[in-house]
């Protein structure tokens, strides 16, 4: 069953993301989804045919773990936003958690958007870990580097040019301000409660 590319269009709208920039940001998700089929694909064919020990197929199957996580990461990150936003509710259990992890949420939110404000491309998620109960802000170079396996993602802000170039430049901090103002808390607060 091939993989569909969802629809982020109620984003449009969203204070300090011009249309050009998520339409642009949209369209670079739904390549990954394309090539994220193309690779199954192609890998599955290579398996019927008996080709998997071929540089061809360790190639693809290499790419793969690329175009899945780029597919993924950009629908956890659609996913925790909203037009107008929706605040973290100060009783839920991701609030709690944030002070016991951070000592306050303004702690946590500081460390998030320095991890953000880094040099590089890549991805700022905050990941929970259900074995040792404990929240981590991750810097996921490229795609493909540095997550934590077993771990799951409860916030994901994209940190890569194409994110915010073309209405911040290279303000990469005013794109963050813009970002946080449009987050989906309520979703986040789910993610964690299923960890």
């Amino acid at each position: 069953m091939a993989y569909e590319a969802k629809n982020y269009e109620s984003l449009l709208g969203t204070a300090g993301m011009s249309e050009a920039l998520l339409k642009n940001h949209f369209t670079l998700y739904q390549g990954y989804v394309t090539n994220t089929n193309k690779a199954a694909d192609a890998m599955m064919a290579m398996v019927a045919d008996g080709k998997t020990a071929t540089p061809e197929f360790a190639e693809v199957k290499r790419r793969f773990g690329w175009e899945f996580n780029g597919m993924r990461l950009h629908e956890l990150y659609f996913g925790n936003m909203k037009k107008d936003g929706v605040v973290l509710n100060s009783a839920s259990k991701l609030a709690k958690k944030f002070q016991d992890v951070f000592g306050s949420y303004a702690n946590w939110e500081k460390a998030f958007k320095a991890v953000g404000t880094m040099r590089g491309i890549g991805w700022v998620v905050l990941y929970y870990d259900p074995e040792g109960q404990r929240l981590f802000n991750c810097w996921v170079n490229e795609h493909d580097v540095g997550h934590l396996a077993g771990c799951m993602p409860v916030l994901v802000m994209d940190v890569f040019e194409h994110a915010f170039m073309v209405d911040y430049g290279l303000k990469r901090a005013d794109y963050i301000e813009a970002f946080f103002k449009a987050l989906d808390w309520s979703v986040a607060e789910k993610r964690f409660e299923r960890g």
